[in-house]
């Protein structure tokens, strides 16, 4: 009992700091994807107001006051802005019409009425029904807004949900085509990782460490490096295209970058290591008498392989492929850089949205799919290699 005490006091520290620099920080962002804060912080006065309305019903009398006297308020607290930016996305045109009408209510004359006439007057989406329906769907603390957004759909003005205009179907695409681009580049790693590992296993020890040097060696290489590399050798008057033209097997150039085939290569080419070195700790454990065992016993090389061979190596193809699939999902900087504008992963809007629009809700909403599609294929992976995969060769 002493003992286990001082095991955890000794783990204690570094519990401690996982939670507060790791899942703390982690916790936190994801917290965005359904939380409300913007316009219950900056329209407090008019979503009491309209407590109890729903769409359909004539607005309460007091809701143009209130929203009038919030417009000022937010203003001057620095919190509209973030407001007018959360109801733009429901209601795009939405954010400069609030600021705009907040400097009108602001200069009006003392007795001016702030009723439906006045703010039609402004703009009429600022007297419509569906505006502040829109406004009460955000009063918080919680919505699903964003959420339902990753998967394109919406809410209509009533609350049903619907799918989004054809013109802002965006994630369901993007979501497939990160999968597709992360399968592809899992298949490649594994079609050229599994014979160079095995390879690794069937050479001398002192030759299979210079090619553990060689399938190492990116690393000592920035990924930014390598990938910019890749864009010089696949431009059309790039290395490959040259030297092919100059063998003979082409007449014209191919194009080979800034489309899926140059993502293609050189995602498998940064991620193929990531598939050789789990493989080739787990083949290199396979013992050489179960090849020759089942030689033995009238088994050919085709049913050796495919019955004896890649059993034993399921968990390490199980690890490597898990490896590369997940990485491959979070890639931003390779697909950015030798991908057109097509060939963007979740990623790329993850990275747009927190730092050029500053719509952290999206960004934590599609940084949530992209863990939850972590965990689902770690699970997976763990059930079909029976509970065998590791994660280190």
């Amino acid at each position: 009992m002493q003992k286990a005490r001082h095991r955890l006091l000794l783990l204690a520290p570094l519990a401690a700091f996982l939670l507060v620099f790791f899942a703390g920080p982690i916790a936190g962002l994801l917290s965005k994807s359904v939380r409300e804060v913007e316009v219950p912080r900056a329209l407090p006065r008019t979503i009491e107001a309209l407590e109890g309305w729903h769409y359909g019903a004539p607005l309460p009398p007091a809701v143009f006051t209130e929203f009038a006297s919030d417009l000022v308020t937010a203003r001057e607290n620095e919190t509209l802005a973030h407001a007018a930016r959360r109801l733009n996305y429901e209601i795009p045109g939405l954010r400069t019409t609030i600021m705009r009408a907040s400097k009108k209510v602001g200069a009006a004359p003392e007795g001016t009425r702030f009723d439906s006439a006045f703010f039609a007057e402004l703009d009429p989406n600022l007297a419509s029904p569906e505006f502040f329906a829109v406004v009460q769907r955000a009063r918080g603390p919680v919505s699903g807004f964003y959420l339902l957004s990753a998967f394109d759909l919406q809410r209509d003005f009533k609350g049903n949900i619907e799918w989004a205009p054809e013109e802002y179907r965006i994630y369901i695409d993007v979501l497939f085509r990160t999968l597709l681009i992360s399968g592809s580049v899992t298949l490649g790693c594994i079609l050229l990782g599994f014979p160079l590992a095995h390879l690794l296993t069937s050479v001398s020890e002192k030759t299979a460490d210079w090619l553990i040097v060689l399938v190492l060696l990116p690393f000592w290489t920035s990924l930014l490096v390598r990938t910019a590399g890749w864009v010089v050798l696949l431009q059309r008057e790039g290395l490959i295209n040259k030297t092919l033209i100059d063998l003979g097997f082409l007449a014209e150039p191919l194009d080979l970058i800034y489309n899926r085939t140059g993502v293609l290569i050189s995602m498998t080419h940064v991620l193929l290591p990531f598939m050789i070195l789990p493989l080739y700790g787990v083949l290199k454990g396979i013992p050489p008498l179960y090849m020759k065992a089942a030689a033995s016993l009238g088994a050919g090389p085709i049913t050796r392989f495919f019955w004896v061979y890649l059993p034993l190596a399921a968990p390490g193809l199980v690890a490597g492929g898990l490896m590369v699939f997940i990485q491959a999902l979070g890639y931003y900087i390779t697909p950015a850089l030798v991908g057109g504008a097509s060939d963007q992963m979740l990623s790329f809007f993850v990275a747009n949205y927190t730092t050029d629009t500053g719509n952290w809700g999206m960004a934590a909403t599609l940084g949530l799919i992209m863990l939850i599609l972590t965990l689902v294929l770690y699970a997976i992976a763990q059930r079909l290699s029976g509970g065998r995969t590791q994660l280190a060769g």
